[in-house]
């Protein structure tokens, strides 16, 4: 029996928009309100993907790996690596500690140097004349108390990222089957399947691009560090390309900390820090300015806007964990968005070239990639 309904209209574009627009809202809100929950999920699935690239990779470059050992043995490896930065960090903050004595003493020279001409430019502004007299007035109690608890939240994060971990890689095996009863017809299920790759590739690629611009910026900041002869030189180096994970302020950090460094270790002259400060910003200005661009264009098809306001929000709603998985968390976003009329034109926004979905590139000719397309539409201009 037909329907003397009317047809029900479309929602103008304007109440669409809006929507959209609290719901992002209100989607922030709730990462917010749940983000001891979310934080360790994230965490551990990014892992997963980390483990399941390097398991990859070893059976299409490794000849004759045994697939079912392909997993087992990327769990190993990146247990290897991750034991090996914690020993890095703990040895060498067993070195400061060993020579603490020596960098009190120059720093209280630092201060009984400058000491005379601030209080000159500034007459209200008093100096302590030491660093035990600047530790006389802090409240110490305070600081060990939050240091404390923030090692005790980070043992607790750890200890669950590990058990959401295991709990992911365990139940890969499922997955395949789980996407069948989800998406019974095979068109939808190829949409999908695409869908998952994308944001796949987008992570994968995020750590590729962090870890070759960053093992560019640590061994050439390893060479000046050694050419001024700062002290730990290589724990410096590690702790840049640890930072380089965290996109624009981690370069930010890695290039002031070592200068810094360097006054202390050297009180009697301003040049060794003056020339560490300058390398190191010429190195993340040709790596950030000209390398890590171009890779991050041809493969992530981001706009670098994005990735500054990512960096921003995400560390507002998660703080650290939130900045270092902004870029993967703000891809697989964007290729969501991009699955849905109302939102679509957000996922445009966020991209490079307007073409969030990579539609594109599926009209070429098989074997055309990003990175030749866009080089041949340079020709052309």
């Amino acid at each position: 029996m037909p329907s003397d309904l009317p047809p029900r209209a479309a929602p103008p574009v304007t109440t669409r928009n809006a929507v959209v627009f609290l719901a992002v809202i209100a989607g922030g809100a709730m990462l917010k309100w749940m983000q001891d929950i979310l934080t360790p999920l994230a965490l551990a699935v990014f892992l997963a993907v980390m483990i399941d690239s390097f398991a990859r990779v070893l059976t299409a470059n490794v000849k004759g790996f045994p697939a079912k050992l392909a997993i087992p043995t990327a769990m190993v490896l990146s247990l290897v690596l991750f034991g090996g930065a914690i020993w890095i960090v703990v040895d060498n903050g067993r070195m400061f500690v060993d020579r603490s004595s020596e960098y009190l003493a120059s720093l209280n020279a630092i201060l009984a140097k400058f000491a005379p001409t601030v209080s000159r430019f500034f007459p209200g502004l008093k100096i302590a004349p030491s660093v035990q007299e600047i530790f006389k007035h802090l409240n110490l109690q305070s600081y060990i108390g939050d240091v404390a608890q923030s090692f005790k939240n980070f043992g607790t994060s750890a200890v669950l990222v590990l058990i959401y971990l295991g709990f992911i890689i365990a139940s890969r095996k499922g997955f395949a089957r789980k996407i069948v009863a989800l998406f019974p017809h095979h068109a939808e299920r190829e949409r999908n399947m695409k869908l998952f790759g994308r944001i796949r590739d987008g992570v994968e690629q995020y750590l590729w691009i962090q870890t070759v611009t960053g093992l560019m910026i640590a061994v050439a900041a390893f060479v000046v560090m050694m050419l001024v002869r700062l002290d730990n030189a290589f724990f410096w180096a590690f702790l840049i390309f640890l930072a380089a994970y965290i996109p624009i302020l981690g370069g930010a950090i890695g290039g002031f900390l070592p200068p810094l460094f360097a006054l202390v270790q050297f009180p009697d002259s301003i040049w060794p820090a003056v020339i560490l400060f300058a390398a190191l910003q010429a190195i993340f200005f040709v790596v950030g300015n000209l390398i890590y661009p171009r890779m991050q264009g041809d493969s992530l098809n981001m706009d670098p806007t994005v990735v500054l306001l990512s960096l921003a929000v995400w560390g507002a709603l998660w703080g650290v964990p939130g900045m270092f998985l902004s870029t993967p968390l703000t891809v697989a976003a964007m290729v969501i968005l991009a699955q849905f009329e109302g939102s679509r034109w957000i996922a445009i926004l966020l991209s490079e070239d307007g073409d969030p979905q990579g539609e594109r590139l599926a009209s070429e000719p098989t074997g055309t990639t990003k990175a030749a397309g866009r080089r041949a539409a340079a020709r052309k201009k």
